[in-house]
């Protein structure tokens, strides 16, 4: 299907997200028995669609709104009406879309491909412990052929039709992921209800009525499911809505991860939308009430439902799964988020004074789901770690790419093919490394003399491909001089903000970046890495 559209106004994406809401009314049963386990959560495609329904009657009145009102109008709206686990991730999928039209009257196609980045992004962060196999994998998968169409400057109708097959390609490999799912014989409910949100919005773009295919599920009632799938220690399903919240996203979920399980949080201006499985509803909704007022609660007790479905628990060993997988060094948590969500299969905490001893890789290895993997170490000083690790464990088994730098890590993750083998993909992903940039941003810890500059201790340096090319009085003159020095005509340019800034701090930096490369473009994403306040990778 192509569909030539220059330019997208806010009439056009209230046309898609209506005709997402089409889509889940004809096919959200369907999604619903896709559903393996029995929770109060866990009938997605009625819960996606609910969600869905309050972006319906919020959009149905809006007649000339600009795209940035129609967004807004559909993060608000899904927040508040989000319903279970699935609601609640495609609300921040909805709110990420809403910032990436935020100030924008109308928008080209390409534009609302990177607000479809955004919003993918943002259902991944929603999700504090991310797990494969779910509407996550999915997510991953069409963030990254999205990514591609968006590189190439595709026209939005085809960025979407290239999400979805990406996408649908991961659904596809849900159930060697989950093997609840494959006992069962389904895909993730989930990752379906991603793809039919999709093809609703492409619908709705093209002004058809196009049916959107789900399988049907095939349950079988002597599926053996594995007992820590259904976690009945945190058996009540506890949702809730702060309003006037006095309290920020990040906040909520450090206080709420302890109390329970399966933790998603969704914020947007001084709302919060809360889902958790707990054993503690009251401590839940107590810590909920010194934030602001609590609205909409709903509680389930998971353990009744369980009682009527007929699986056995016979917890298996699972074999490796063939292919590659990857193992990566990041820096902060936000990095590894993304890197997560760009198809790295494993984490390890690490970097500049962090350095992590071998044994990690080989424990991460030797307890990952697949038979080979390539490590990116992402660091000079961990290179020769993932040297050692692929000696002790075979070069059969274990490559890696001698990444030094973030730049460097994500084009070798943004070069991986999961159909390739190891060899193939190590050339591949070595090349792409080669060609990456990077700047980056610190503070002096000694007075010192490098290249002959005279260094004051807690002075701002900027450094260029890891070596110190320049100070700066403060941190925006810094970056704006490393870049300055970096040779080469820039389309992009990744601003990851550190721990120790805010993102109106990241955001001033960046609104310099734009002065010194005024055809490039400049994004923001939080990193949430130690010691460097910026890290800013070039295209």
């Amino acid at each position: 299907m192509t569909v030539q559209t220059a330019v997208i106004d806010g009439h056009d994406i209230k046309k898609m997200l209506l005709g997402a809401y089409a889509a889940f009314a004809a096919g959200y049963k369907q999604i619903d028995d896709l559903n393996v386990f029995p929770v109060p959560d866990g009938d997605t495609g009625t819960n996606m669609m609910r969600t869905m329904e309050a972006v319906h009657r919020a959009l149905t009145p809006l007649d000339t709104a600009s795209a940035a009102e129609v967004g807004a109008a559909a993060a608000k709206s899904a927040i508040m009406g989000a319903r279970g686990n699935s609601g609640v991730i495609l609300s921040q999928l909805l709110r990420g879309i809403g910032r990436g039209l935020a100030g924008k009257e109308r928008i080209t196609g390409n534009e609302l491909g990177k607000a479809f980045q955004f919003g993918i992004l943002y259902a991944y962060r929603s999700v504090a412990k991310p797990v494969e196999g779910t509407i996550l994998t999915v997510a991953r998968g069409i963030a990254k052929a999205a990514y591609h169409a968006v590189r190439r400057g595709e026209d939005f109708a085809e960025i979407l039709t290239e999400a979805i097959a990406g996408g649908k390609a991961e659904l596809a490999r849900t159930p060697e992921l989950l093997p609840a799912l494959k006992a069962a014989g389904v895909v993730d409910a989930g990752g379906q209800g991603l793809i039919v949100f999709l093809q609703g919005c492409l619908n709705g773009l093209a002004g058809t009525a196009e049916e959107v295919s789900v399988p049907s599920g095939a349950i079988s009632a002597q599926a053996e499911l594995p007992a820590e799938e259904v976690d009945l220690t945190n058996p009540y399903c506890t949702e809730f809505i702060i309003k006037n919240a006095a309290v920020d996203e990040k906040t909520v979920r450090a206080a709420l991860l302890p109390l329970g399980n399966s933790l998603i949080v969704a914020a947007m201006d001084d709302i919060v939308k809360v889902h958790i499985h707990t054993a503690n509803p009251g401590t839940v909704l107590q810590q909920g009430l010194s934030w602001g007022t609590l609205h909409d609660i709903k509680i389930d007790n998971m353990a009744e439902q369980h009682e009527h479905r007929v699986f056995s628990a016979a917890p298996d060993e699972q074999p490796k799964k063939d292919g590659v997988g990857l193992v990566s060094v990041a820096a902060g948590s936000g990095i590894a988020k993304i890197m997560l969500a760009q198809g790295v299969t494993d984490i390890i905490s690490g970097g500049q004074s962090m350095n992590p001893p071998v044994e990690e890789f080989v424990h991460a290895i030797e307890n990952g789901a697949y038979s080979k993997y390539i490590i990116l170490p992402n660091n000079k000083n961990i290179v020769l770690a993932a040297q050692q690790a692929q000696k002790l464990l075979g070069a059969d088994r274990v490559s890696y790419v001698p990444t030094v730098n973030l730049a460097q890590g994500i084009a070798a993750i943004l070069a991986f093919d999961a159909e390739a083998d190891i060899q193939t993909n190590t050339d591949e992903m070595t090349l792409a490394a080669q060609t990456a940039h990077c700047a980056a941003v610190s503070t002096a810890v000694r007075d010192s003399v490098v290249n002959g500059m005279e260094i004051k201790k807690g002075s701002y340096i900027g450094l260029l491909e890891n070596k110190i090319v320049c100070t700066g009085s403060s941190l925006n003159e810094a970056a704006a001089k490393a870049v300055g020095q970096a040779a080469g005509e820039w389309e992009l340019l990744t601003l990851y903000y550190g721990s120790d800034i805010t993102e109106s701090e990241a955001q001033l930096a960046a609104a310099e970046l734009e002065k010194i490369c005024p055809g490039a473009e400049v994004q923001v994403l939080n990193g949430a890495q130690p010691l460097y306040p910026l890290i800013i990778t070039l295209e």
